[in-house]
């Protein structure tokens, strides 16, 4: 078919929205678009464990908070960063710093065995009503918020959560006075 001919089976309008789609399709929007909760006061929660225990926001104050949601349902994203998660927790425990899973939509039972699966030992809750992802603006699993000493959410991540990037943050926060 000719280029003439085209013109006047794709109206001008339509042009920018297929451009506009096109770009939309190799974007990731929630990478690019910064967290509005960056620099303010962390949304509180009460949450308990799996294994019964209280879990609260509060009660880890002064310390660092690597609070990550997550699903078992969450392939392959949330399977990928497991082993990351606990590798953080266990080299960062003893330097004042708390990795927390929540654990969104999902079911008791599969939450569970994929804690086993992976020897998940951080502390790690469900969040039956979905109050703590609505507060934290979670848009889809896996997503990690990173919280100073003073409780101020100060870096966010979209995606499966590498050693790398769990190291680079938290030195950061680290490093800060208390």
């Amino acid at each position: 078919m000719r280029a003439s001919r085209l013109r006047w089976l794709i109206p001008a309008a339509v042009v920018p929205v297929l451009a506009l789609l096109a770009y939309g399709f190799k974007t990731d929007p929630r990478g690019e678009i910064p967290s509005p909760l960056l620099g303010r006061p962390a949304a509180a929660f009460s949450l308990t464990t799996f294994e019964g225990a209280p879990l609260t926001l509060e009660g880890l104050r002064g310390r660092v908070v690597m609070l990550n949601f997550w699903a078992s349902w969450c392939i392959p994203a949330c399977y990928d960063e497991a082993p990351a998660l606990e590798r953080t927790w266990r080299a960062y425990k003893d330097k004042g710093v708390t990795v927390v899973g929540v654990n969104i939509q999902d079911k008791e039972e599969a939450a569970r065995e994929f804690l086993r699966r992976f020897d998940n030992s951080f502390p790690n809750a469900p969040d039956p009503r979905g109050r703590v992802s609505v507060d934290y603006g979670v848009y889809g699993v896996p997503e990690t918020f990173f919280i100073d000493r003073n409780g101020r959410v100060r870096f966010k991540h979209v995606g499966a959560l590498t050693d790398e990037i769990a190291r680079r943050q938290l030195d950061s926060l680290l490093k800060e006075p208390s």
